[in-house]
């Protein structure tokens, strides 16, 4: 099992001198891998509450609309600054919002990273919720689910060939390709998303399953076993797929974190991200936030369950 740490870029600044730094502290304390988030566009927070409270809608709901108040790198750009910062920890985005974006640019993108950074990158993507980044980017939100797998598809085949030929309902190309590829032949692509169609789309085209909303129980069992007897009926390994789950370094002790370690690995999760920042009703962030604070967060979550992974 993998252990990663979240980019708590909101918290610790956007420069590259603070980033910089963290990442290599979270290589040096043993950390497989560094996750980032995508956001490209958000509303006025201003504006979006004041709209909530106009409307009757709560302020809680309105907040959870995204907006600009919090700083997002592009994880594809921030990837390639950290690759020459660090030698072996991984990267994974967390995921990036592929519909909003055209998909040979996004292969283009992922294939330069993985060159850079020697093949340490898994990308995750999602469909996305915050309709005004599709309204900014040009992009029909309605269509984003079936769009973004037949660019996983897409993308999947100008990695794997010089050269493709690919008729879709979006993407259309005649004996073209990238003018640059990845060495192996193709980039891990890791689907986040907890919809029905997400499951069956993982099981066909995914490397790895991204879900956010199971704690530890019986929930995320049944999930887990219907991916992979979906996995199965697509003719393929459930063993192949991986999975991966966040925990919180900011809620509970030290034994809590070890059964919950102890229960996702009995589950078959192959990478744990250890959440910084990440709130859900299961999920809470550490309460500084200072690089300092983070890493000290970090280094006791890894020391506690070093030994189970």
């Amino acid at each position: 099992m993998q252990l990663g740490a979240s980019m708590p870029v909101s918290d610790i600044g956007t420069g590259p001198n603070v980033l910089r730094d963290y990442a290599q502290a979270v290589e040096g304390l043993g950390y497989d891998y560094l996750l980032a988030a995508d956001h490209v566009l958000g509303k006025n927070p201003v504006a979006t509450l004041r709209h909530g409270a106009s409307t009757g809608v709560s302020i809680e709901h309105a907040r959870r609309i995204g907006t600009t108040a919090l700083a997002f790198h592009d994880p594809l750009v921030l990837f390639g600054f950290l690759s020459g910062c660090t030698t072996k920890i991984g990267f994974a985005s967390g995921v990036l919002i592929l519909a909003q974006r055209q998909a040979a640019i996004v292969a283009k993108q992922a294939a330069s990273l993985d060159e850079l950074c020697g093949g340490r990158f898994r990308l995750g993507i999602g469909v996305g919720w915050n309709e005004i980044e599709f309204q900014g980017l040009g992009t029909d939100f309605r269509t984003r689910g079936r769009r973004s797998e037949e660019q996983v598809r897409f993308m999947q085949a100008l990695w794997a060939e010089p050269h493709t030929t690919f008729h879709g309902e979006f993407h259309h190309l005649d004996d073209g390709g990238l003018t640059l590829r990845p060495k192996s032949g193709r980039v891990p692509v890791w689907f986040g998303g907890h919809a029905e169609a997400t499951f069956h789309r993982v099981a066909k085209y995914g490397d790895g399953y991204m879900p956010l909303n199971y704690a530890p129980g019986d929930q995320a069992l049944a999930a887990f076993e219907k991916l992979r007897t979906l996995i199965r009926e697509a003719g393929r390994r459930p063993q192949d797929v991986g999975l991966e789950v966040w925990v919180s370094p900011g809620a509970g002790s030290e034994d809590d974190w070890r059964r919950e370690i102890t229960f996702w690995s009995t589950a078959g999760v192959t990478h744990v991200t250890a959440h910084t920042t990440y709130v859900s009703d299961h999920h809470r962030r550490v309460s500084g936030r200072t690089a300092a604070e983070h890493l000290a967060a970090l280094t006791r979550y890894r020391a506690a369950v070093a030994d189970l992974l």
